[in-house]
């Protein structure tokens, strides 16, 4: 990573990926012009404005791209579940792992008994490994600490790793992940804690961007999840939601009714859901890693989501239990083969629609007056971005150090 700031510089001979059109919106024989952290102009090098530049890079026919955005993570956290997943390797299944304590209560304990110390040395090279893949922006949900005290820490280490590092970090409260084991039976209560207390502490210390939950059958009901919704909104913050990723519970509706920036997994989204994302303008954020994970066989509804025009993301989901997956690339080349999105949509799915899906204007496309996040790459096409996993294909990833 390069991070820059109140610098004149000026790339030439590039190939450049806008993604602001069709067709990747391809420049063939291109220049970008920054200034300040942001791009000053951009476009056919033969169209170069006679300024000069205190630094000028030929980029000798390399593809260039926004910097990626992975707009869906959980990478803040205590412990792994290696263990359970070997166990389940060994027939064991996930009712025998529940009640020996395991599952997603293991990582609730290993995350409050861990320093915020700990959860950031444990996640920092979870950032360094999405940057190095070219990504500049990543979310981070809490959502395994389940009390004040420990979702407060998650969301602090998560602005911390966005102070220490160049990457951008977006942080989203997660407390209504699933229902602590202080609450079991008391659901009703755990939402009144998260909207009464919580809340109310998380906007004073300005720790979240967002606010999501986990509409399912084993988590939240609507109506649980519109009450948190509701108050968030009075609060002012924008919502996202873990929608119909088991069962088909509205989730996407729901989403749409409280304008939600996305509603992420949607595989038992029905055409009703998709039809009210569209209306409001939500983004469909896939999560490949997790059916991978879970071994699912329900597929996302793409050709509906296409059909009614609804923006498309992909991200890693990046967490212990359901996608132990911390790349990118990786993501994007799982959405290509299992749900059949095409490498263009791929990539628009990490950069302009990742940026739309966390609320962000300035970024995921290069044009004039956008953040100059921008990935160097040694590819021939950018579509090798969807199709070669493992294979090092980031020259530089430049970041602009600015708000």
């Amino acid at each position: 990573m390069v991070p820059f700031n109140a610098m004149d510089l000026l790339l030439t001979d590039a190939r450049i990926a806008t993604m602001a059109g069709d067709d990747y919106g391809v420049i063939d024989d291109g220049a970008v012009a920054i200034a300040d952290g942001r791009i000053t102009w951009i476009g056919p090098q033969s169209d170069l404005p006679d300024n000069a530049a205190t630094t000028t890079r030929s980029l000798a026919g390399r593809w260039i791209t926004p910097a990626l955005i992975d707009c869906h993570t959980h990478l803040v956290f205590g412990g792994d579940r290696a263990g359970e997943f070997e166990q389940r390797l060994r027939g064991a299944s996930y009712e025998d792992i529940a009640r020996a304590g395991g599952g997603i209560m293991s990582t609730v304990r290993a995350t409050r008994e861990a320093s915020a110390d700990e959860l950031y040395a444990a996640a920092l090279p979870r950032v360094q490994a999405l940057a190095a893949e070219g990504v500049g922006t990543i979310e981070i949900k809490s959502g395994y600490g389940l009390s004040i005290e420990s979702e407060l820490k998650m969301l602090s280490v998560a602005r911390q790793l966005g102070k220490a590092t160049p990457v951008t970090i977006r942080t989203t409260l997660l407390a209504a992940h699933t229902v602590p084991p202080e609450f079991q039976g008391n659901a009703d209560d755990y939402i009144d804690l998260i909207c009464d207390e919580l809340l109310p502490e998380v906007v004073t210390g300005q720790l979240a961007d967002a606010v999501d939950a986990y509409c399912e059958s084993i988590a939240f009901t609507s109506n649980q999840v519109a009450k948190l919704f509701e108050r968030s909104a009075e609060l002012g913050l924008p919502v996202k939601l873990h929608a119909d990723q088991l069962s088909d519970g509205g989730g996407a509706a729901l989403a749409a009714r409280f304008d939600a920036l996305s509603a992420d997994h949607l595989e038992y989204t029905s055409p009703a859901g998709v039809a009210a994302m569209a209306a409001s303008g939500a983004v469909a954020v896939l999560l490949p890693g997790a059916f991978l994970t879970l071994g699912e066989t329900q597929l996302p509804p793409v050709n509906s989501l296409r059909k009614h025009g609804v923006p498309i993301a992909v991200a890693t989901d990046c967490n212990p239990g359901t996608s132990p997956i911390c790349s990118i690339r990786m993501a994007m080349m799982l959405a290509a083969r299992q749900f059949r999105l095409t490498p263009e949509e791929c990539l628009a799915g990490t950069t302009r629609v990742a940026a739309m899906a966390l609320g962000l204007n300035d970024r995921g496309t290069l044009e004039t007056g956008k953040r100059a996040d921008i990935a160097i790459w040694d590819v021939s096409h950018p579509r090798e971005l969807a199709y070669w996993f493992g294979t090092p294909q980031l020259s530089e990833l430049l970041l602009a150090d600015t708000p």
